[in-house]
């Protein structure tokens, strides 16, 4: 079975500048078969209801800005992946609708250390905004049959990510962001995925941790598609800049 992976993406400027967070993914890309196909389930692909991008050539999509001018002469040329559309559709009704898209840069970012290649086609799934983070778990549930047809699902965003509070001289994370991190790891790591679900439990720190919950959900997306065989392993587990955590999770 495909394992599933849940990765805090960070900064777009991982992509160009030496740093351990780029460095982990090109050390967990090489624990990953080959897959026939990528699901990846992107933050920055936030949007009304459920959408798969059916795209054959998807274009490298530069969602930034007021960055270096070497980050827009990236691209990721990955072919799309219709056929794995047309399969999520199938597994997933009229709850998920296809749509014309590229790869943005919580895929694309991402995939270039773990495929530098490019050579393995790539659908993206969209994070439905209007869903709540059940509906996300369920939806992975759902999903959790490609995983038996050789498809690599990627969740793609962070566990914390406020930018409103984001101090770029601190190193690790404020306490509050620290500790809601630990309460996921926890509940992950005990396969107590209800509390993950009901993130609220935290407490105080849940209020902190994001706005907004795109670059959150695509986790329970992933923990849908995890099964009891799996076995969790956490990399690049930490916070930085006091409001981001790139705490990203492995399930083989």
């Amino acid at each position: 079975m495909m394992p599933v992976l849940f990765i805090g993406h960070g900064s777009p400027t991982n992509m160009i500048k030496p740093n351990r967070y780029a460095d982990g993914w090109k050390q967990i890309a090489q624990r990953l078969p080959k897959p026939d196909a990528i699901l990846s389930i992107s933050a920055h692909w936030y949007t009304r209801g459920s959408y798969v991008s059916v795209s054959e050539k998807p274009e490298t999509i530069y969602d930034f800005y007021g960055f270096s001018e070497e980050l827009y002469q990236l691209d990721y040329p990955a072919p799309g992946a219709p056929g794995l559309a047309r399969r999520v559709l199938e597994l997933c009704g009229d709850t998920v609708r296809p749509a014309a898209y590229g790869l943005d840069h919580g895929s694309w970012s991402v995939l270039r250390s773990l495929f530098p290649n490019a050579d393995v086609p790539v659908a993206q799934l969209s994070v439905d905004g209007m869903a709540d983070a059940e509906t996300a778990f369920r939806l992975g549930q759902t999903l959790a049959a490609l995983r038996k047809e050789n498809i690599l699902i990627l969740g793609s965003g962070n566990v914390v990510h406020n930018l409103g509070r984001v101090d770029f001289d601190k190193s690790d994370g404020y306490a509050w962001a620290e500790e809601f991190d630990r309460y996921i790891q926890n509940a992950v790591l005990d396969r107590r995925f209800d509390d993950a679900i009901h993130y609220g439990r935290a407490g105080e720190c849940a209020k902190l941790a994001f706005p907004t919950p795109d670059h959150f959900l695509p986790l329970l997306y992933v923990l849908g598609a995890e099964k009891p065989e799996d076995t969790p392993d956490v990399f690049l587990n930490e916070c930085v800049m006091g409001s981001l955590s790139m705490t990203s999770y492995l399930f083989s």
